[in-house]
């Protein structure tokens, strides 16, 4: 019994400090903390024996070692399975901050108000080359014009949707 108060002393007196090493491991303080009470159940034994240490701090360091590491292993495992079984549409996205949909709403406005100010054969060009997927060939076909002709209008619009996008190039609107 004495055996074990001394263990029990040796770990709370490295307790805090077997968290801090364990922390950097795991990622975080919350799971190297699970990480070094589940050391405390290897260290303590349940039937009260176990070997006499010569060195039970260094036992201990290197229990939280081992743990933490095959926590690490584990989850990054986990990570990759549910990863690859699940398609890209089930997958959460990460979410955005207010600041970020603001942006984004921006852009969107920005892009549509570009679209608007476009000829509409140069607006029907870009839109089956960039949301249709045609190809050049396909757009010169259905807008009667030649192939140069139709580069012409998807790189023509694009440029001038990439100018609406930057606000410095449009006068600040």
């Amino acid at each position: 019994m004495a055996h074990d108060q001394g263990k029990l002393a040796v770990f709370l007196a490295h307790r805090a400090d077997l968290i801090d090493y364990a922390t950097p491991i795991v990622g975080d303080r919350m799971r190297a903390e699970d990480v070094v009470q589940d050391a405390y159940i290897r260290f303590m034994p349940g039937d009260g024996g176990g070997p006499a240490l010569d060195q039970p701090v260094g036992y201990l360091y290197r229990i939280v070692r081992n743990l933490a590491l095959d926590l690490t292993r584990r989850r990054a495992m986990e990570h990759r399975q549910q990863g690859a079984d699940l398609p890209w549409w089930l997958v959460p996205a990460e979410p955005r901050t207010p600041e970020q949909d603001v942006s984004h709403r921006r852009s969107v406005e920005r892009i549509a108000a570009a679209l608007d100010g476009l000829s509409p054969q140069a607006r029907l060009a870009v839109e089956m080359h960039r949301f249709g997927g045609h190809t050049l060939g396909e757009i010169a076909s259905r807008l009667g014009v030649s192939v140069p002709t139709a580069h012409r209008l998807v790189r023509d619009a694009l440029l001038k949707i990439a100018a609406g996008m930057d606000p410095d190039m449009t006068g600040g609107r």
